[in-house]
């Protein structure tokens, strides 16, 4: 053990514990094609135990912003793993992609081993549910940098699809349906918002408002992670594009997947608001418009398809249980339009 790291505010001793912990949280990920254990320089993957003819690898990165401080002020740090693999992979699958595996960097102001494991945990869950596989990462103990409570986390996940199988949206025409698939609830965007709302109320995170959980519980609802409903769906019929309702809520993202002169119709009366965003919005006093521009309004993920393919769909959805909502349609000219 170093002495002087140590008087510096580094505890190498601390250091190990939390890759001793992890160890059993990353071993339950591994999947085909892992080579290798954590600890390692780097996390090595063999892409040759899958059968891709003409392999494009689609990546993403990603944190969970501000979300961060409510888990901490919460000391809640169990779920906030699952978030920062969601946001990554969410992205991926967009574009048709299997994830394939996942790398995690967490830097803390003070390593607390227990803390890391719950962190780690979280990931490793969210791995499972996102079907790849956590193969390194790096914890940095950075005091100075940040106070001894405070941490941020980000991930990095890499996934796999076939050339002739990429989803870019360029296919989508109009008189194309949109379905969107449930949110979790606030999921990682728009915590800098969500926070303001509950300092200039003067909100308890520790109070029940609505429903049966505390408002911290529900804001640290973590993020759902959509890798088996879009695998499911894409073994049984054809999509025109995809789209991981994350930051900038519907206005920004939906248009990212249509293509130039084609415009978006959406009416979300066809389905029931979660009552957090009413909460928000009210407390808030945020117009209709400015929240389809943060939040995702429970809406996480959003299917284009040919108005053909439609019953296909949703008999895929309804055999795996999973609750959908028709909310809208592409049309010509461009812009997005939305009816409450």
């Amino acid at each position: 053990m170093s002495r002087k790291y140590e008087e510096a505010g580094v505890s190498l001793e601390a250091g190990y514990d939390s890759v001793r912990r992890i160890k059993k949280h990353v071993e339950r990920t591994k999947i085909k094609g892992c080579m290798g254990n954590i600890g390692g320089f780097g996390g090595m993957f063999d892409l040759s135990q899958y059968n891709i003819k003409n392999p494009v690898l689609v990546s993403g990165t990603d944190g969970v912003g501000t979300k961060l401080k409510i888990a901490i002020d919460m000391d809640k740090h169990h779920t906030i793993g699952q978030d920062v693999v969601a946001m990554c992979v969410n992205d991926i699958i967009v574009q048709g992609a299997k994830p394939l595996y996942f790398l995690d960097y967490i830097a803390v102001g003070k390593n607390r081993p227990e803390h890391i494991e719950q962190i780690v945990k979280g990931v490793a869950d969210g791995c499972e549910l996102g079907e790849c596989a956590l193969i390194g990462g790096e914890t940095a103990e950075m005091p100075g940098m940040y106070r001894d409570k405070d941490y941020d986390i980000a991930g990095f996940a890499v996934g796999v699809v076939e050339k002739e199988e990429l989803i870019t949206g360029k296919e989508i025409t109009d008189g194309d349906i949109i379905v969107g698939i449930a949110s979790s609830g606030v999921h990682s965007n728009g915590f800098s918002l969500v926070r303001k709302i509950v300092k200039d109320s003067e909100l308890d995170l520790n109070k029940i408002y609505f429903g049966d959980k505390t408002l911290g519980e529900v804001l640290l609802e973590p993020t759902r992670i959509y890798t088996k409903i879009v695998r499911k769906v894409l073994e049984n019929l054809k999509v025109k594009g995809m789209v991981h309702i994350t930051g900038g809520g519907f206005y920004e993202n939906i248009p990212r997947v249509i293509p130039e002169k084609l415009g978006v119709e959406l009416d979300l009366s066809n389905y029931i608001v979660p009552e957090i965003f009413n909460f928000l919005g009210e407390k808030g006093k945020i117009s209709k418009k400015e929240m389809c521009n943060v939040f995702n309004l429970g809406i996480g993920y959003i299917f284009i398809v040919n108005r053909e393919k439609l019953e296909d769909l949703e008999r895929v959805l309804k055999e795996i249980g999973e609750k959908y909502h028709i909310i809208g349609k592409v049309v010509k000219g461009e812009g997005l339009k939305i009816k409450w």
